[in-house]
């Protein structure tokens, strides 16, 4: 099973999980596949993650982060004892997040997006300091990111898996090029009939 966790301001259509969500369906798994809608409160994302996976075994579990979903799927990862896979991950979101306090919209709709002051205090409850199992982990990160600094990646995991892309973004333009890496971690072998399409 798959869960993947989008980014702040985020949802289900990101480039990234939609290529993820169509190489599933292409490989007859798409009921191995969760993508929700996470909602702006920290503390109810985790409620809603752990509930969606609470019958899945964590041998059986790859949590797959982007940005802020990154930073919840370490917590997740280290509480479930999973497999987790980081995409430009946030490290220490605290910081980054408090210039976006109030009210703004969802990135891929006009539906309003509130990220309340409480919100902070919430995300210091999910902070991972230290990783446990460097080898659950496979992080994937851009130098060009320009919201978080991908040093800041590598040293949080270190002794994990790790691709360091020359360049990109913090959406990770290409990501279609990791899909197979990606899966593979996630314990699903692309054959090269799939691959292709």
């Amino acid at each position: 099973m798959i869960l993947y966790l989008h980014g702040f301001r985020s949802s289900p259509l990101s480039m990234k999980s939609r290529l993820l969500a169509a190489q599933m369906q292409v490989l007859g798994r798409a009921d191995e596949w969760l993508c929700p809608q996470l909602p702006a409160s920290p503390k109810l994302a985790i409620a809603l993650a752990l509930d969606l996976v609470k019958n899945v075994a964590p041998k059986d579990l790859t949590i797959i982060g982007s940005s802020l979903g990154g930073y919840y799927a370490t917590w997740l990862a280290e509480q479930l004892g999973c497999r987790a896979v980081l995409l430009n991950p946030a490290i220490v979101p605290l910081i980054d997040l408090e210039q976006h306090v109030g009210v703004t919209t969802e990135f891929h709709s006009d539906k309003p997006f509130e990220f309340k002051r409480a919100y902070i205090d919430e995300l210091r409850g999910f902070a991972v300091p230290v990783i446990t199992q460097p080898q659950r982990y496979f992080l994937i990160a851009a130098t060009g990111d320009e919201v978080l600094d991908y040093r800041d990646m590598l040293a949080h995991y270190q002794g994990g898996q790790q691709t360091v892309i020359a360049g990109s973004d913090h959406g990770i333009s290409e990501f279609a090029d990791y899909l197979a890496p990606v899966l593979a971690f996630c314990g699903i072998e692309l054959d090269a009939e799939s691959s292709a399409q």
